[in-house]
């Protein structure tokens, strides 16, 4: 049986919504960052699914920290 977190399905935005309106507000955002804000683990797909909207997705490479102590090279997205 499939449950829904959501209380209200019909109110609820999909992960795709919610990036978008995130770099709406001028925010850029990496696959970490959507991991910890949205649980998203497919950045690269909600971005697809952005330019699919018709949405202009630009990306840059980016070095972000790691656990280790060292960085790690990843996509930053904005629109």
């Amino acid at each position: 049986m499939k449950t829904n977190v959501n209380e209200n399905p019909q109110r609820a935005k999909s992960q795709t919504d919610r990036i978008l309106s995130y770099m709406s507000e001028g925010r850029t955002i990496t696959p970490g960052e959507a991991l910890n804000l949205f649980g998203c683990m497919r950045l690269g797909a909600r971005i697809a699914d952005i330019k699919k909207k018709g949405f202009i997705v630009y990306s840059d490479f980016v070095n972000v920290p790691t656990k280790d102590g060292g960085t790690a090279r990843v996509k930053q997205y904005h629109i």
